[in-house]
């Protein structure tokens, strides 16, 4: 059964400062942070309608909640906390950042069914942590990340590829860290320069280089492969499909469609070792049924890909194959 989340976004809570890439309001869609009735009006309702509650989280999101106000903090969690246990939701997900981490604050969420905790650590790399104005160094994410699994939560990383003064070098050497670390899920943004941000001022002067699409998609399908093949799950990639992004979206690799994008490249690369092998004018694979569209890319660009190459490339589905995997037929 798939997992699914419960969001309720505490926009810039808890915030020590404002980061580069950030503009909370527009990546959420949520002004004003919700009250502990809001909560629980917001879970009675999803719990009413859940089909699968056991397979679904609370999810605060938005801001760095292990950071907010304390007696604010464990109103929430209160409030949440009622809806979690036997015939309710599975737990409560929280995101915040590394430096806002330490025993006590684990205590309270172990005492409040908190199951899961994200960092948004963005990079492992300490001049890009800097440029960025993150406020807190690699060491800190390193350190965060053993407490949390040292009391037992389940911990997540998010990452965003593309950032100013980050390189293709600096990114394969996250994704090694990364695999390190063996965090139980990884989020991956790619960057999304929006109006109002400190990258936004910078890639208007001309400051901020930024890599092309198709190198961000190459990078951000090399991180969905190499983290699931280390048993890593990825449960994003890209930033949610809004309407509020795309009106202030100036840079970047936003797209609606980007993990499908990314998928498909990753197909695109398996078939191509099939033809090299072959070289045929025509290649036949055949993939699990969930996998067509991924083999025959976004828009059906792999076929288009192989078409301009003199291939004709032919797709069968069997419920036999793996998912992810493509059989020569």
């Amino acid at each position: 059964m798939k997992h699914s989340n419960i969001s309720i976004f505490v926009p810039h809570s808890g915030c020590r400062q404002l980061c580069a890439f950030c503009n909370q309001k527009t990546i959420s869609s949520v002004e004003s942070a919700p009250t502990a009735d809001e909560v629980e009006k917001i879970c009675a309702k999803a719990l009413k309608h859940c089909k699968s509650p056991e397979n679904t989280e609370i999810a605060f999101f938005g801001g760095s909640f292990t950071a907010i106000e304390h007696d604010y903090m464990i109103s929430l969690l209160k409030a949440a906390s009622k809806y979690v246990g036997e015939g309710k939701f599975s737990g409560i997900r929280i995101s915040t950042r590394p430096d806002c981490i330490n025993e006590e604050i684990l205590s309270v969420l172990m005492a409040y069914n908190v199951s899961a905790i994200e960092l948004g650590a963005q990079s492992l790399d300490d001049n890009v942590l800097s440029a960025n104005l993150r406020g807190h160094n690699a060491e800190c994410i390193e350190s965060a990340v053993d407490m949390i699994k040292w009391y037992g939560f389940e911990v997540g990383l998010q990452l965003m590829v593309g950032l100013y003064k980050s390189t293709l070098e600096i990114e394969l050497e996250n994704m090694k860290r990364v695999i390190e670390l063996k965090p139980d899920t990884v989020r991956i943004y790619p960057v999304a320069v929006l109006k109002g941000t400190h990258l936004a001022q910078l890639y208007e002067k001309g400051e901020y280089k930024l890599f092309d699409f198709q190198t961000a998609v190459d990078i951000c399908a090399l991180m969905l492969v190499e983290f699931e093949k280390y048993g890593i799950k990825v449960i994003k990639c890209g930033l949610h499909a809004s309407e509020t992004v795309e009106s202030d979206l100036i840079a970047g690799f936003y797209h609606p469609a980007f993990r499908e994008i990314c998928e498909s490249r990753i197909f695109r690369t398996k078939i191509s070792a099939i033809a090299n092998d072959i070289k045929e004018n025509k290649v036949c694979i055949e993939v699990n049924p969930h996998d067509a569209s991924k083999a025959l890319g976004h828009l059906k660009s792999n076929v288009e890909y192989f078409a301009k190459q003199g291939i004709e490339l032919c797709i069968k589905q069997n419920g036999e194959v793996p998912q992810g995997e493509c059989h020569r037929i």
